[in-house]
C-alpha cells in the first residue's frame, strides 16, 4: 500500500511540475498510471524462467486500418454455443441443425449478390455441390477448384457448407466443387477424409490437375493439408496450389495462440469449449497427432504452392504460423496473410466487408499465378 501511495504522490508531483504532462487526456494518464502500478508486481511475477504471468486486461478493437464491418465483428459477443457440451448424438444433431439453419437462410441473397449458381451433385459416390460463377473469365474456363468446408468436423452439413465456396466462386470467378463430406456423430474419422479423397480422385478426371486447387478454412484448411499428404501417400496427382485458411492443422491444444488468444478470439474462444469436444468426437479414439487428423505432424516436402490466411486474434494463429514455417522449411512457396484484429475465419463472415473481398481476391490472384491456363 505504501508503495502505491508513494507512486501516486510522485506522479502528481511530476504532473504539477510539467504542464504538458498535466494536460494529457485522462485516458492516457490513466493508462500510464496503471502501467506504473503493474511494473513492480509483474517484474516480480516474471523474475524467473518459466510460464509468463500477465495481468487481467481489457483489449479495445483496433482504431485504424479496419473497416466498420470488421469492427462490428471484432466487438461482437461470444457465440452462444462456445461452451456447448452435447451429451448424446441427438443433442449434437440438434445443435448442428440449429446453426445450419442460420447459414442456409443467408444463401439466396449471397448467391444473388455475388452472381453464383449452385447445383447439387454426386461425385465419386459423395454428395457435393457444383458452385459456378456467372462470369467465369477466359483464364478460368478450364480451371477447377475443390472446396472442403469448415465447422470443427461437426458443423455445416449440406447447403450450410456453401458460403465459402460461393465467395471463392463469386470473388474469384471460378467453378468450384464443394464436398458435403460425412461428419460425426454418425460418421467419425476417417469418413470426412475418405469422402474428400473420393471426390478428389474423380475431380482429377474432370480437369487437368495442373489447373486445379484445393481450398478450405479451419477444418477445411486442415483437411486441405491432409488431402495433399494422403494424395502423396497414394500416388495421386497433386493440385497446382492450395489455400488452407487458418487451418486446424493440430487438433491438440498445442501452439502459443491457444493461450495468448484464449478469451480474445470471439469465434472459437477456447479449445476447452465445444472445439476440443468436437476434436475428440471426430477422432473417435484415434491419436490426435496422427497426421491425417493433425497434418502439422506430416511431411510437407513436395507440397504445392500455398497461401494461408489468419488474424491477430485468431485462436488458430499459431496453427497457421506453424504450418507456414513448416512449409517454408520444406522448400515450399508459401504466402501468409494476417489481418489486424481479426478472430478466427472472420474474413468470410460478411461479404460486404472490404477485408472479405481482399482475402478472396488475394487467393484468386495466387491461384492465377500457379494454375495453368
Amino acid at each position: 500500500m505504501q508503495f502505491h501511495i508513494k507512486l501516486l504522490a510522485t506522479a502528481l508531483t511530476m504532473a504539477l511540475a510539467n504542464p504538458l504532462l498535466a494536460q494529457q487526456p485522462a485516458a492516457t494518464a490513466s493508462a500510464s498510471s496503471r502501467f506504473e502500478q503493474l511494473v513492480a508486481p509483474e517484474m516480480a511475477a516474471n523474475s524467473k524462467p518459466g510460464p509468463r504471468e500477465v495481468p487481467a486486461r481489457t483489449i479495445p478493437a483496433p482504431s485504424d486500418e479496419i473497416s466498420p464491418q470488421l469492427r462490428a465483428m471484432i466487438e461482437a459477443p461470444f457465440p452462444p454455443h462456445m461452451n456447448a457440451d452435447p451429451k448424446s448424438a441427438a443433442e449434437w444433431k440438434e445443435l448442428v441443425n440449429r446453426r445450419a439453419a442460420l447459414l442456409i437462410a443467408a444463401l439466396p441473397s449471397m448467391q444473388e449478390k455475388l452472381g453464383v449458381n449452385v447445383q447439387p451433385a454426386v461425385i465419386g459416390g459423395v454428395k457435393a455441390f457444383i458452385v459456378t460463377s456467372n462470369t467465369i473469365s477466359e483464364a478460368n474456363r478450364n480451371r477447377l477448384l475443390v472446396h472442403v468446408h469448415g465447422g470443427g468436423y461437426v458443423f455445416a452439413p449440406g447447403e450450410a457448407a456453401l458460403p465459402e465456396a460461393i465467395m471463392m466462386a463469386g470473388f474469384g470467378g471460378f467453378k468450384v466443387i464443394s464436398v458435403d463430406y460425412r461428419m460425426p456423430p454418425d460418421f467419425p474419422y476417417p469418413a470426412a477424409m475418405d469422402d474428400a479423397m473420393a471426390v478428389w480422385k474423380q475431380a482429377v478426371k474432370m480437369a487437368d490437375p495442373a489447373k486445379m486447387a484445393i481450398f478450405g478454412t479451419s477444418t477445411g484448411g486442415g483437411m486441405t493439408l491432409a488431402m495433399v499428404l494422403r494424395a502423396k501417400q497414394e500416388g495421386l496427382p497433386l493440385p497446382a496450389a492450395i489455400a488452407p485458411g487458418t487451418p486446424w492443422a493440430d487438433l491438440t491444444d498445442t501452439g502459443d495462440s491457444y493461450a495468448t488468444n484464449e478469451w480474445i478470439d470471439n469465434v472459437l474462444v477456447s479449445w476447452d469449449g465445444w472445439l476440443g469436444r468436437a476434436a475428440k468426437l471426430y477422432a473417435n479414439g484415434h491419436d490426435l497427432k496422427d497426421p491425417q487428423l493433425s497434418p502439422i505432424y506430416g511431411d510437407f516436402h513436395g507440397f504445392p504452392p500455398t497461401i494461408l490466411t489468419t488474424g491477430t486474434r485468431d485462436l488458430f494463429l499459431s496453427n497457421t504460423v506453424r504450418t507456414h514455417r513448416k512449409l517454408r522449411r520444406a522448400g515450399v512457396e508459401a504466402d501468409l496473410n494476417v489481418y489486424e484484429g481479426m478472430s478466427h475465419a472472420q474474413y468470410q463472415f460478411d461479404i460486404n466487408a472490404p477485408e472479405t473481398k481482399e482475402a478472396f481476391t488475394d487467393i484468386a490472384v495466387f491461384f492465377d499465378r500457379h494454375l495453368g491456363k
